[in-house]
């Protein structure tokens, strides 16, 4: 009967449960739950009940059954555990309504803190503690105060809490109710608070508004930490709220008269000033006029000769230099500056120099499939084309008698500035020279007939009959009609005809055309043999010239 009765009234374990203080011994004491034997619980889990002497004989106290009987034949209790039972109970009901709870944060692990809810202890995670990062915990340690519970696991008896929830909702409350109070360019006084590659934060009095880096001046500003410091109170513009995200935009700059106001009047096109250079790039360089005004040195406005060059190779950061404007739009607030624009064009100054017909002298800088580059005064480069280098050999042939490095002298026989190109030619010098050789039936507009010296891709070689003379026949004037305007229809030693299209006898330079010959004789045989109400077509008409042409 008296096991029947144990086996009936037997709680089961993990359970909580009733039970009387028959005795105290010392800092135990012992409880009677209704079991073949008491259990023992320390004083010190009753808390302040235990270490007053509340607790007394008699007493009736809730503990939890964490074995129904030991190897030494006692009840194992614990009235923590019966604690932290009850709390989760509560807590579970918190968690489910999402409602707060209040703990105390009591001890430090890794990874963040412990907190005592109430007999339950969850963890605080280091990041969850404020909404920044704080260094010293101390202040918040063994105070009571607010939680939310963000995971609960009772098999694991695992509870995470975080402090942050609380501060950013009620943050949330008085950032809506100071944004409301707000308005777009509204003047307030604030506080820097942090300062970040791309600008600042500063505190209005309970919200932060981001000042960035670009509207701090209007002068460019590499780092905020040239212009502000944490702590310091400034006068700040509000330029923008958004409502929704509770985001504000603020500005100094705008708290300035703007320098781009009246700015075609203050740098005219074509003038000259004298800036700072404040940036550098792939594509140019930054120039500050004054404060608040830059413009822009793009690298093809750098230098007259040096070209494909990288910016950092020609100006350095913080150097003074001359300037040219020469374009402002106020609307994009852009300037277009040139640098080299402050030095002499020295295209202008070489034919200034060397008019044409002039003797020069320089080296051999490059070697190419069409003729030779040669460096003049001035870091320019001249070109003597392959029909200029010989009378006797083919342009060719004759290139291959000069290497990179060699001086050679030529005759300045063209000089384009727009272009930035200047025609040399080697031959003009020699003793053979056109006009020693050259007839009076040497003109421009006269036709001639000469052999076929050289063929390539570009055109063809000719020298003319009874002279010494050779001249360059371009593809596009080796036929009127475009599909016979290919250079291979011809071969050496083939006999051609062209019209003379221009002949200088200063330089001894001739150009010829048979696209230029054939449009002449078209236009003889129509004035000859056509006319407007004759019906012929150019096909008999051409045929008749042909046939008149053999009769002579």
């Amino acid at each position: 009967m008296l096991m029947d009765s144990f086996i009936d009234n037997e709680p089961l374990e993990g359970a909580v449960v009733k039970g009387k203080v028959v005795a105290i011994e010392k800092d135990l004491a012992i409880i009677d739950v209704g079991l073949k034997t008491e259990g023992r619980v320390a004083l010190k889990e009753f808390g302040a009940a235990g270490r007053d002497g509340t607790i007394a004989v008699g007493s009736e106290v809730e503990v939890y059954v964490d074995r129904v009987e030991n190897a030494m034949g006692e009840a194992v209790l614990s009235r923590e555990k019966a604690r932290r039972e009850e709390s989760w109970v509560k807590l579970e009901e918190l968690y489910n309504k999402n409602e707060r709870v209040e703990g105390v944060i009591f001890n430090q692990v890794k990874g963040g803190f412990t907190v005592d809810l109430e007999g339950a202890v969850a963890f605080l995670p280091r990041s969850q503690v404020d909404i920044r990062p704080i260094r010293d915990i101390g202040p918040l340690m063994n105070v009571p105060q607010p939680f939310q519970i963000l995971k609960m696991d009772k098999r694991r008896g695992n509870i995470v809490v975080s402090r942050r929830a609380i501060l950013e909702e009620s943050r949330a409350e008085q950032r809506s109710e100071i944004v409301q109070q707000l308005e777009e360019g509204q003047v307030v006084d604030g506080v820097v608070k942090n300062i970040t590659d791309y600008g600042a934060f500063v505190d209005l009095g309970g919200i932060d508004g981001l000042l960035h880096v670009t509207d701090i001046a209007w002068r460019r500003v590499n780092h905020p930490s040239e212009v502000l410091s944490i702590g310091e109170t400034i006068k700040v513009q509000i330029v923008r709220i958004n409502h929704e995200s509770h985001r504000i935009s603020l500005g100094m700059k705008q708290l300035q008269a703007d320098p781009w106001e009246g700015i075609e009047a203050k740098y005219p096109i074509g003038a000259k000033f004298t800036g700072r250079v404040t940036n550098i790039t792939d594509y140019g360089a930054f120039v500050e006029l004054e404060p608040g005004i830059e413009g822009l040195i793009h690298v093809s406005e750098m230098s007259w000769t040096k070209k494909n060059v990288h910016p950092g190779k020609i100006v350095s950061t913080s150097q003074e230099v001359d300037v040219v404007v020469l374009e402002v739009d106020s609307d994009k607030r852009r300037i277009s500056l040139g640098l080299k624009q402050t030095l002499q064009n020295p295209w202008e100054s070489f034919a200034e120099r060397y008019p044409i017909g002039s003797t020069i002298e320089g080296e051999v800088k490059n070697k190419t499939e069409f003729g030779l580059f040669i460096g003049l005064d001035g870091d320019v480069d001249g070109m003597v084309h392959l029909s200029d280098l010989d009378w006797q050999k083919p342009g060719e042939q004759a290139l291959d008698d000069y290497n990179r490095g060699d001086m050679v002298q030529a005759k300045v026989l063209d000089v384009d500035v727009e272009k930035e190109r200047i025609s040399l030619g080697i031959k003009q010098l020699a003793a053979g020279d056109v006009t020693d050789t050259g007839g009076d039936g040497i003109k421009k507009g006269s036709v001639v007939t000469g052999t076929v010296t050289e063929v390539n891709d570009g055109g063809i070689e000719v020298r003319i009959a009874d002279s010494e003379m050779t001249a360059f026949i371009r593809r596009a004037d080796l036929s009127r009609d475009r599909n016979d305007q290919r250079p291979e229809r011809f071969a050496k030693g083939d006999k051609v005809d062209a019209r003379i299209t221009q002949y200088d006898r200063k330089t001894g330079r001739i150009q010829l055309s048979i696209k230029a010959l054939e449009i002449a004789e078209e236009k003889e045989a129509v004035a000859a043999y056509g006319s407007s109400d004759s019906g012929a077509s150019l096909g008999d008409i051409l045929g008749a010239a042909l046939k008149d042409r053999e009769q002579k």
